[in-house]
């Protein structure tokens, strides 16, 4: 039976006036990649940092393994911090880098040697032992600084968006990487990231943050097929949110509802409108149509025929593509 390796009751952190977390509950399973996704300040970095240890609630309680860890310092808790610039020494080889926790802990030097070679080929990084971090790509260091939280054991990984620093192509192949060392570890993956291909790629769930509260939790295929709220369908994938009036006329509820751009298409249909924009993306060409109640986008496959700016256009999708949302966005 799986465990809860980390659940927040009723989390809140405020500083000063600023509600940074705001009355959060949150359960990760243990073995789970769990992403917390949100735009910078939505509170995902600060519920990463409680679990951390960094930093304490103003009320509510963080377990971790069904242990109350609210006042355990970081040093007692049974997870480890990968943090987005790697915070290498720079004075120090990648062997004693990765080595650094077991010596602080008082492990002997042959056995803290031997941890981080283990740790090293785990990462893929055997034979790097004596060299500087100078010496090393971004990807490499990262790899590192992976070796270094692991070496310790953590019974939980956090990741604060660790990719950000490398390039396009470099972050798409750690994104599998990382997710194939999950598995093999078997443990839990905290991961925070603004960035919701990656969030939707790599996690078993997804937590969707906003000014401080979760807007919505679920695997990565609800978050994107069924947001609950117009902030979720917006953020995760650019969705077009039809307001409620234009949803009363198409379907005869009165509520916002979520189109995805790939589930237009331009043929008969009940909604007309006038191109105004377009934009060539290699695979796909994104067009803005202006409705009325809406500007739409809809996205054609590159082959399609794609109209003219000004050009008038009926749009037509399947019955089941226009998501009705129950939920009104918090703040």
């Amino acid at each position: 039976m799986t465990k809860t390796a980390i659940k927040f009751t009723g989390v809140s952190r405020h500083f000063e006036s600023v509600r940074a977390v705001d009355d959060v509950e949150l359960e990760i399973e243990e073995g789970e990649f769990f992403s917390l996704l949100g735009p910078s300040g939505s509170g995902k970095t600060t519920c990463l940092r409680l679990i951390a240890g960094f930093d304490q609630p103003t009320s509510g309680t963080v377990e971790i393994f069904g242990v109350d860890a609210t006042d355990t310092p970081p040093y007692r808790r049974p997870v480890n911090t990968v943090f987005q610039d790697y915070a290498l020494f720079p004075h120090l080889n990648v062997r004693e880098n990765v080595a650094y926790g077991p010596m602080v802990r008082g492990d002997a030097k042959p056995e803290r040697r031997r941890a981080a070679d283990e740790a090293l080929a785990l990462v893929a990084l055997g034979g790097y032992g004596d060299r500087r971090p100078s010496e090393l790509s971004g990807g490499q260091r990262q790899r590192v600084a992976l070796a270094r939280a692991l070496v310790m054991q953590p019974k939980v990984l956090l990741l604060d968006e660790p990719l950000g620093a490398l390039d396009r192509k470099l972050r798409e192949q750690m994104q599998g990487e990382l997710k194939t060392l999950q598995r093999r570890l078997g443990i839990a993956f905290v991961f925070v990231t603004h960035d919701q291909a990656e969030a939707l790629s790599m996690s078993d769930r997804v937590a969707v943050f906003n000014q401080g509260r979760i807007q919505q939790v679920g695997t990565p295929e609800e978050i994107y097929d069924r947001p609950q709220m117009p902030f979720v369908a917006d953020f995760v994938g650019s969705s077009n949110v039809l307001p409620p009036e234009m949803v009363e006329r198409l379907t005869g509820r009165s509520a916002p509802a979520s189109l995805r751009p790939e589930s237009i298409r331009i043929g008969s249909g009940r909604v007309s409108g006038v191109v105004v924009r377009k934009s060539f993306l290699g695979s796909a060409t994104r067009i803005g149509v202006a409705c009325e109640g809406a500007m739409l986008d809809v996205l054609l496959p590159k082959g399609s025929e794609v109209p003219a700016t000004g050009a008038k256009v009926s749009l037509a999708w399947e019955a089941d593509a226009l998501h009705v949302m129950s939920g009104g966005d918090h703040g």
